[in-house]
C-alpha cells in the first residue's frame, strides 16, 4: 500500500554528507545531490510517492518539434519530447541563515556550509522543474536578496550570492521574515535554512504574517549533531559564538539540562510550525542532504505538485 512516503532501497545514491561537503564547488555539490537522488529513486522498486513522475519520451515522427529539448539533445545526442503537465510553474524564495551561529561544526564542515549546499540543491532542483527562484540571505538583517527569476543565467548569480561573505553578526529571524512578507506579496513558497536558535515565541507573528498572506512555507533547520546530543565529555570553556562570552561546563552536569531545554525549545518550535501549516523538518549535518531534497518532494507531492526527473541522457540546467 503507498501511504505516500519515498522508499529509497539500502544502497541508493544518497551522496554521504562527509565526500558531499569535500566538493569545493557549490554547484557540482548541488548537482551531486540531485542527480543521486534521481538515480537512487529510478533504481528502486519503490518509488513511494502518490503522484506519478513527469517523464521525457524519446521523439517518434508526427511529434511538435516545437516540444523537443534541445538542451539534452546537445548532451546525449538523441532527441526528447517533453510530457507536460497542466500546471503554473512556482515562485520559490530561499532565506538562508548565515548567522555566526551557523558557523558551528564538529564535523569536518559547519552548519553555514551545509545550509548553503541545501540551499543550492534547491535552487537547483526548482530551477530543473522550470520554477523561478529568489534568494534572501540574513544574519540579523538582510545581506543579499535576489528576485524570483528563470531565467539563463540567473542560477548562477544564486549560487554566488549563495557563497557571498557575510560578516556573520547574531541570529535574528523576526528582521528578515518581516522584510520578506514586505517584498514577497505574490503567493509562492518560501522555504527557509536556519538552526532556528532563536526564541520561538519571536516567531509567531512573523510566520502568521507570511502564512496569512497565502505563502507555502517550509522550513528546515540545521543542526550539528553535538547540538542534538551534548557529545561534549570533558570540562570545558565553551563560548558563545555570537556573543562571546565563555563559560567553564562540566558535561556530566549539564548534560541533562541542557537535553531538557533543548527539547523544549524543539517542540515549540513544532508546535508554531503545525499550527501555521509550516512543513518542519530538522537535519543533522550528519545526515545525506539528499534526506532533506526527499522530505521536500515528500511534502510538495502530498499536496498535488508532480515533478519531472531529467532523462539518462543528462539533467537540464
Amino acid at each position: 500500500m503507498n501511504d505516500g512516503s519515498v522508499q529509497l532501497p539500502a544502497g541508493a545514491s544518497l551522496v554521504h554528507a562527509e565526500a558531499l561537503m569535500a566538493i569545493r564547488s557549490l554547484e557540482l555539490r548541488a548537482r551531486a545531490v540531485v542527480q543521486g537522488f534521481w538515480s537512487g529513486l529510478h533504481r528502486s522498486p519503490y518509488h513511494g510517492f502518490s503522484v506519478e513522475f513527469t517523464e521525457y519520451r524519446q521523439y517518434t515522427p508526427g511529434d511538435d518539434p516545437r516540444h523537443l529539448d534541445w538542451r539534452v539533445f546537445a548532451r546525449s545526442d538523441r532527441h526528447y519530447i517533453k510530457k507536460f503537465e497542466d500546471e503554473t510553474n512556482l515562485r520559490c524564495h530561499l532565506l538562508l541563515d548565515r548567522s555566526r551561529s551557523m558557523e558551528y561544526g564538529s564535523l569536518n564542515h559547519n552548519k553555514a556550509r551545509y545550509a548553503a549546499t541545501l540551499a543550492a540543491t534547491f535552487a537547483h532542483f526548482l530551477h530543473q522543474q522550470g520554477d523561478a527562484i529568489g534568494l534572501v540571505t540574513f544574519d540579523d538583517q538582510v545581506r543579499e536578496l535576489l528576485p524570483a527569476r528563470h531565467r539563463p543565467g540567473h542560477l548562477r548569480h544564486v549560487y554566488h550570492a549563495i557563497e557571498a561573505p557575510s560578516p556573520g553578526r547574531t541570529t535574528d529571524l523576526v528582521a528578515p521574515l518581516e522584510r520578506t512578507a514586505d517584498l514577497v506579496r505574490k503567493r509562492g513558497l518560501i522555504i527557509l535554512i536556519s538552526d532556528f536558535l532563536v526564541d520561538p515565541t519571536a516567531l509567531v507573528r512573523p510566520l502568521t504574517r507570511l502564512a496569512a498572506g497565502g505563502h507555502e512555507l517550509c522550513a528546515f533547520q540545521v543542526l550539528d549533531p553535538a547540538e542534538l546530543r551534548f557529545t561534549f565529555n570533558d570540562s570545558s570553556l565553551f563560548e558563545d559564538v555570537e556573543s562571546g562570552q565563555t563559560l567553564h561546563i562540566d558535561p556530566s552536569v549539564a548534560r541533562d539540562g541542557y537535553l531538557k531545554k533543548f527539547n523544549q525549545h524543539q517542540d515549540a518550535l513544532r508546535a508554531l510550525c503545525n499550527r501555521l501549516g509550516i512543513a518542519w523538518h530538522p537535519i543533522a549535518t550528519d545526515q545525506p542532504p539528499g534526506n532533506a531534497l526527499r522530505d521536500f518532494i515528500q511534502d510538495r507531492s502530498r499536496r498535488g505538485r508532480r515533478f519531472q526527473s531529467a532523462p539518462s541522457g543528462g539533467s537540464r540546467s
